[in-house]
C-alpha cells in the first residue's frame, strides 16, 4: 500500500468532523444505482405500491396493494414513504411513479444507524474504534442492497441503533442516564414497534434478560439493577405502547380484526415455523453466510469474536455480546431465513471489530479462524466482480458490455484485496478495514451503477410502461388489465388502477368490455385469449410485446400488448 494512503487511512479516524466524513461515506456506498435501478419484485414493488395507493386514497390506516388488504407488515414504513412523496411532489422534486423517492426513508434509517453506532459506540469501545465500526456497518453488502430497496429493514436497524445505544449508554452509567434520554429509548422502540412488529423491543429485551442473567452471577442485582432502574420501565413500557397503539386499534376496527389473524396468524408463525415463501434455512445459516452478507465487514468481525469473548467481563464487550448472541440465536432458530433478518445485531457486530482492530494489545485469531476471514473478503470480492457481469451475459447476452463490466469489476476487487490484505499481513488491521470500506466503492458502482439499471431482460414493469406510453400515451390505469404476470411491479409502473385478469379468457372479456382498453396477455394464455375473442366476435390489433425474464418465477416470457380494432 502507498505511504501516503497509509498515512491516511491511519488518521481518518481521527477527523474532527466524523459524521460529515460518515455521512460522505454513505453517500459514496449507497448512491451508485439509487435513482436508475427500477423497482424490484416483489417486496420493493409491494411497499412502494401500498404507500402510492395511501397517498392517492387518503387513507393513512389500511395497506393495501391493488383491490386487496396488505395485513402483513404494519403502517410505520408506509407513512414514512407516503409523507416523502408527498413532500417531494409539493416541491416539485419527484412524482409518486418515481420509486426512489420511496426508498427514502430506508436511506435515512441506514443513517441513522451508522451515526448512531458511533456517537453511542464512543463510550462502548472509544472513538477511533466507534468509528471503524460505524464505517464497516456502512459497507456491508446487505445494508447496501437494502438502501435500494423501499422496505422497512434500514429504517428498522436505525431505531435499533439508536434504542441500543441508549440502553448501552445506561448500563454503562445508569447515575447519569437523564430522563430525556429514557424517554428517547421508549419513543424510538415505539417507532420500531411501528415499523416491524416486536422485533425492535425484542432485541432490547433480549439483551436486557441476558444481562441480568449474566450481573447476577458476577454478583449484581436482578430486577434492581441500575442499568434497568435507569431505562424507568414503569412509565417507559406504557409509553411505547401509546405510540403504536392508535394504529393498531384503527387497523382492527377498519379491517374488522383481520390484520391480527394475517400478520400474526399467518405471517408471523408461519415464519417461525415453515419458511415462508420457499425461505427456509437450517440452523448455522447465518453463519455460513455472514462472509458474504456482512462483506467486506465480515473479515474483521470474525477475527475480533475469539478476543471478544474472552474479554466478555469487561462491560462494554459484555453490554454487545448480549445485543448480538441471544437475538443471532433466535434467528437462527427460525425456519424463515433471509440475509437481512439478522442485520439489528450488526451494530455490535462491527462495534466489536472496530475495538479488536484499534486495540494495541489485541489477541491475535487463531490461525484456522484467520484462514475463513481471507476466504470470505477474498472469495467474496472476486465473486461480486464475477456475478455482475455474468448477470449481463445470462439476461441480455450482450457480450462487449459484459466484458467491459467484467475488467472494470475484476480490477476493483483486485485493489480491494490487494490494500486489505497487505494492510492485514502488516499488522495495521485498522487500516485493513479502513482500505476494505473505502475500496469496495468502486466495486459497487460497477454493479449497482454499471450493470443492474443497465440489464434489459428482467426489468419487464418498466419496459412495458415505455411500450404503453408510446402507443397508447395517457391511458389511465384503469383501462390496462394483465394476464400471466401478476407482479407489483407491473402494477407500480402502470398505475393502481391496473386489473389483474385471471385468464386468457377473462382478458378478452375485459377488452370488449368497454372502447379504449388495452391488455397485456402472457404467451401461455395467448391461444385461450384469441379463442375467446373470436367467440365474442372481436377482432384485436397488436399494439407491440415485450420479452423478458420473471426473474422472481425464474421463467422466460412474452407479453402481447393487444387492443380493439376499428
Amino acid at each position: 500500500m502507498p505511504p501516503a494512503l497509509s498515512i491516511f487511512l491511519d488518521r481518518l479516524p481521527e477527523t474532527r468532523r466524523p459524521r460529515l466524513v460518515l455521512v460522505l461515506l454513505c453517500l459514496a456506498l449507497w448512491l451508485p444505482g439509487f435513482f436508475t435501478i427500477p423497482a424490484s419484485d416483489r417486496d420493493e414493488a409491494r411497499f412502494a405500491q401500498a404507500s402510492r395507493q395511501m397517498v392517492e386514497s387518503g387513507d393513512w390506516v389500511r395497506i393495501r396493494v391493488g383491490d386487496e388488504d396488505r395485513n402483513k407488515k404494519p403502517v410505520g414504513i408506509h407513512w414514512a414513504q407516503a409523507s416523502v412523496v408527498t413532500a417531494l411532489e409539493a416541491v416539485g422534486l419527484g412524482t409518486r411513479a418515481d420509486i426512489w423517492a420511496y426508498r427514502i426513508p430506508g436511506v435515512l434509517g441506514a443513517l441513522a444507524a451508522v451515526l448512531a453506532t458511533f456517537h453511542w459506540g464512543r463510550a462502548l469501545v472509544g472513538r477511533r474504534a466507534a468509528f471503524l465500526g460505524a464505517a464497516l456497518l456502512a459497507s456491508t453488502m446487505v445494508l447496501v442492497v437494502e438502501t435500494h430497496i423501499a422496505k422497512t429493514d434500514a429504517a428498522l436497524l436505525g431505531t435499533v441503533a439508536a434504542a441500543m445505544g441508549l440502553f448501552g449508554r445506561a448500563y454503562l452509567s445508569p447515575g447519569t442516564f437523564r430522563t430525556g434520554q429514557a424517554v428517547g429509548f421508549w419513543l424510538i422502540l415505539g417507532v420500531s414497534i411501528l415499523l416491524k412488529g416486536p422485533i425492535g423491543p425484542m432485541v432490547a429485551l433480549f439483551a436486557g434478560v441476558t444481562l441480568a442473567i449474566v450481573d447476577r452471577r458476577a454478583g449484581g442485582g436482578w430486577l434492581h439493577a441500575p442499568w434497568l432502574r435507569a431505562l424507568r420501565p414503569g412509565w417507559g413500557i406504557p409509553l411505547m405502547l401509546a405510540v403504536a397503539a392508535p394504529w393498531f386499534i384503527a387497523i382492527g376496527i377498519a379491517t374488522e380484526g383481520r390484520f391480527f389473524a394475517q400478520a400474526i396468524g399467518e405471517d408471523m408463525l408461519n415464519k417461525v415455523g415453515s419458511g415462508e415463501e420457499a425461505h427456509w434455512g437450517p440452523p448455522g445459516f447465518y453463519v455460513m453466510t455472514f462472509g458474504i452478507a456482512a462483506f467486506p465487514a465480515a473479515f474483521l468481525v470474525l477475527l475480533a469474536l475469539p478476543a471478544a469473548w474472552a474479554d466478555r467481563l469487561r462491560p462494554g464487550t459484555r453490554f454487545l455480546l448480549a445485543w448480538a448472541a441471544p437475538t443471532w440465536l433466535l434467528f437462527e432458530a427460525v425456519a424463515t431465513k433471509l440475509p437481512h433478518y439478522t442485520m439489528p445485531v450488526w451494530p455490535a457486530l462491527m462495534l466489536l471489530a472496530g475495538a479488536w482492530a484499534m486495540d494495541p494489545l489485541r489477541r491475535p485469531a487463531p490461525r484456522w479462524v484467520a484462514w475463513i476471514a481471507a476466504l470470505a473478503l477474498v472469495g467474496t470480492a472476486i465473486g461480486l466482480a464475477v456475478a455482475g457481469p455474468a448477470l449481463i451475459w445470462f439476461a441480455d447476452g450482450r457480450l462487449i458490455w459484459t466484458a467491459a463490466m467484467a475488467v472494470a469489476g475484476l480490477a476493483a476487487a483486485a485493489l480491494l484485496v490487494w490494500a486489505s490484505t497487505g494492510a492485514w499481513r502488516a499488522g495495521a488491521y485498522g487500516r485493513a478495514g479502513l482500505a476494505a470500506v473505502l475500496l469496495v466503492v468502486p466495486l459497487y458502482w460497477v454493479v449497482l451503477a454499471g450493470v443492474l439499471p443497465r440489464l434489459e431482460a428482467p426489468w419487464l414493469a418498466p419496459r412495458v410502461a415505455t411500450v404503453m406510453q408510446r402507443v397508447a400515451p395517457g391511458l389511465p390505469s384503469e383501462k390496462f388489465g394483465v394476464v400471466g404476470h401478476h407482479e407489483p411491479s407491473l402494477i407500480f409502473a402502470m398505475g393502481s388502477g391496473t386489473r389483474l385478469l385471471r385468464d386468457g379468457a377473462a382478458a378478452a372479456e375485459f377488452l370488449g368490455g368497454a372502447p379504449g382498453r388495452v391488455v397485456a396477455v402472457n404467451d401461455r394464455q395467448e391461444t385461450a385469449f384469441r379463442a375467446e375473442a373470436v367467440r365474442l366476435g372481436l377482432e384485436v390489433t397488436v399494439l407491440g410485446e415485450v420479452s423478458g425474464l420473471n426473474y422472481v418465477r425464474g421463467r422466460w416470457l412474452t407479453l402481447m400488448l393487444y387492443r380493439r380494432a376499428g
